[in-house]
């Protein structure tokens, strides 16, 4: 697609590394690599450079963003961390857990991250190459799912392309994605009870029951969206659905013939994006277990499967 930027792609190189930190530092937009998804990457600390991703992705102001950071330090001077915050973030940091946490006074951060709340998403991604960066800008990085807002997340650079193409500046390439489902997001409530915001990779807290409202990103009813109507738990699909199969089920697309969930996870937005580019006009997936890494696997097809408003 066009647009009014020429997105560069980078390779994961020291130059490649310093040509994006360049890019941030100015105020522009690179997706950058983690180990669940790519990332749509902007200083998180200039009002102007956040607004580019929310226009870039077309995303409701009113969904808060994710803050990637380098180093705990880091996360201290931006949130007020409890001893049950401090003790998550030691024992899963870096990795694909995000902390919903008090934001600091003093906190160096544009407003439009928190979406009005007075909390900030934190997360310190495991992925070398965005580390790298990380350390190399010396920022913390807002970084939302590198795709238009509602669609399927990117687990590679084509994927990121395939959507913001002419809307970013970069993309830094760091390959595939290992984990392929979006972070676990935890908030920390009174007395220290941890609560799930959104299912991932990690298996940590109490189910949010907060209804409708919206405190972390990937919470909207209707999100990951392939463009086209999705159905689930589909034992035998219809001759125009382009079929995504698991284990013993074969379809147009398998997650894992094998039925391993973690190889599902892997491949869940690869064979969504495969189903959105297919000339058949509707979409079928076998059922997946809602066991480990499944329950965020389900969680992400029923969003996929919602009809936007």
């Amino acid at each position: 697609m066009g647009g009014k930027y020429a997105t560069e792609t980078l390779e994961a190189t020291k130059g490649g590394i310093a040509r994006a930190s360049a890019i941030l530092r100015e105020g522009g937009l690179v997706a950058v690599p983690t180990e669940t998804v790519y990332g749509l990457a902007a200083r998180a600390d200039k009002a102007e450079a956040v607004a580019r991703i929310y226009e870039a992705k077309g995303r409701p102001s009113f969904n808060p963003l994710i803050v990637h950071v380098a180093d705990l330090d880091q996360a201290r001077t931006l949130a007020d961390f409890s001893d049950e915050a401090e003790a998550l973030a030691k024992a899963h940091w870096p990795g694909p857990l995000t902390l919903v946490l008090p934001r600091r006074a003093d906190a160096q951060l544009a407003e439009a991250v928190s979406a009005g709340l007075p909390t900030i998403a934190l997360r310190m991604p495991n992925h070398p190459v965005t580390q790298a960066l990380l350390r190399e800008t010396g920022l913390p990085l807002a970084a939302p799912s590198a795709n238009r807002s509602g669609f399927i997340s990117p687990t590679c650079a084509d994927h990121v392309l395939a959507s913001l193409d002419g809307r970013i500046d970069a993309v830094l390439d760091g390959g595939s994605c290992d984990s392929g489902v979006e972070s676990t997001i935890v908030a920390m409530r009174e007395g220290g009870r941890i609560e799930e915001l959104r299912p991932g990779p990690l298996a940590i807290g109490e189910k949010d029951t907060g209804g409708d409202r919206i405190e972390a990103p990937g919470q909207l009813a209707s999100h990951y969206a392939p463009g086209k109507p999705v159905r689930l738990d589909v034992t035998k699909p219809e001759p125009d659905e382009f079929m995504i199969g698991f284990s013993q089920l074969a379809g147009d697309c398998s997650l894992s013939a094998s039925g391993n969930l973690e190889e599902a996870a892997s491949r869940l937005y690869a064979c969504l994006h495969e189903g959105a580019r297919s000339e058949k006009p509707r979409i079928a997936v076998a059922p997946i277990p809602a066991r480990g890494i499944g329950k965020a696997i389900n969680d992400r097809l029923r969003r996929a499967a919602t009809p936007a408003d």
